[in-house]
């Protein structure tokens, strides 16, 4: 037999650098490219300096709960230095969870968080200021962060954080209470690409902090906030707003600011669920100007009456899906109104509405076939989650 050596013959192990990064790139499997570093020193090396995303074990959204020990949550804050210099090109990084981390973990992101574009530090409750100082030096590139629960963080590290990190598009700041408007009106002053915002439970805020916002600024959740009226024309002053969450609002001792909505040519998607204090005059601006309005959750709007479902089925030609669960002042002349306006709606979801009668029910059904009345309560409408 011929010695293969002598023909020039060659192997996979021969294969440059970046032949084998190709072959690496085109295994879509998971367990395939793990398999991949276990060939060699060499294989891992390439595996390594390819690989983009590092999600923690103890990250909430891959965790079962048996898996959730104080002792697996206590060791990241050790072994994260040598993590970072192992995956030295990472554009995403979920430290979700890590409850024992703190500013000291941050630090090599200064060295090897150039190129991160995503990172995740909920319920990170021991960074602090400092530690989002370390990001802002570190991630020049960073378009992403959710900060959820980060309960130390202040105004101060926000501002840190907007001025180096110019080209931010989501950040979820929802509970963090130490956020006010000053922290808020830096963010959307300094970084203009923002797409999305979350303040949802961050009680500090108004809403005056959002004022003068891009118009790149197309989805904001503030979910439980105080907001003002000057906050609610504050957070669609960009006249981008496309999806907007103010469900259960706050009581704000100068009444219903939400009427401020209804400068938004562009909102499509409205989350009112449980804003109990909303006023028939806020629900008709809002139907009047915000004509491309395509989903309306009003369930437990309790203040809503029959000029305020007048003006739904009037001027919402758009809205598809509506939502009026356990609202207490829908009534068989309210629904009526509904039935022969909204012309393009397809889901109703109803239940509870004890002044609506079952004939009035019966009724809507005979003449609105087209439209699917759905029992169930949703509690979330989103068409998507920016911040995961």
């Amino acid at each position: 037999m011929e010695d293969l050596s002598k023909l020039g013959a060659t192997s996979i192990t021969h294969l440059p650098d970046d032949c084998l990064t190709i072959i690496f790139h085109g295994l879509d499997c998971r367990t395939d490219r793990e398999s991949f570093g276990l060939t060699c020193r060499r294989w891992l090396r390439i595996q390594n300096f390819n690989r983009r995303t590092l999600q923690f074990e103890c990250s909430f959204s891959i965790l079962n709960p048996s898996s959730l020990s104080a002792k697996g949550l206590d060791v990241y804050t050790v072994h994260i230095h040598r993590l970072l210099r192992r995956f030295q090109h990472l554009e995403s990084l979920s430290l979700c969870g890590c409850t024992e981390l703190d500013d000291s973990g941050l630090t090599r992101l200064l060295s090897y968080g150039s190129n991160l574009q995503k990172l995740n530090l909920d319920c990170c409750l021991k960074v602090t200021n400092y530690g989002l100082s370390l990001v802002a030096s570190g991630c020049p590139s960073l378009t992403t962060i959710s900060l959820y629960r980060c309960l130390i963080i202040t105004d101060e590290g926000l501002e840190t954080l907007t001025t180096a990190c110019l080209s931010l598009k989501c950040i979820n700041l929802s509970y963090c209470s130490q956020i006010s408007d000053k922290g808020l009106k830096a963010l959307t002053q300094q970084c203009r690409q923002l797409q999305a915002i979350n303040v949802s439970h961050c009680e500090r805020i108004s809403g005056v902090g959002f004022e003068g916002c891009s118009k790149s600024l197309v989805h904001v959740e503030a979910e439980s906030c105080k907001l003002s009226l000057e906050g609610v024309v504050g957070i669609v002053s960009g006249g981008g707003i496309e999806h907007l969450d103010v469900s259960c609002l706050s009581w704000s001792p100068s009444g219903d600011p939400l009427r401020g909505i209804g400068f938004s040519s562009s909102l499509k998607i409205l989350n009112f669920r449980m804003c109990r204090s909303v006023s028939d005059a806020s629900i008709i601006a809002i139907a009047k100007g915000c004509t491309l309005l395509e989903e309306w959750n009003l369930a437990l709007c309790h203040e809503v009456s029959i000029s305020g479902w007048q003006a739904v089925g009037l001027y919402c030609q758009n809205l598809k899906r509506l939502h009026v669960n356990r609202c207490l002042n829908l009534t068989d002349n309210g629904l009526r109104a509904l039935r022969d306006g909204c012309r393009s709606l397809s889901i109703l979801y109803l239940n509870g509405c004890a002044r609506v009668t079952p004939l009035a029910l019966e009724l809507f059904k005979s003449h609105r076939g087209d439209v699917c009345i759905k029992e169930e309560e949703v509690m979330c409408i989103k068409p998507y989650s920016p911040f995961r």
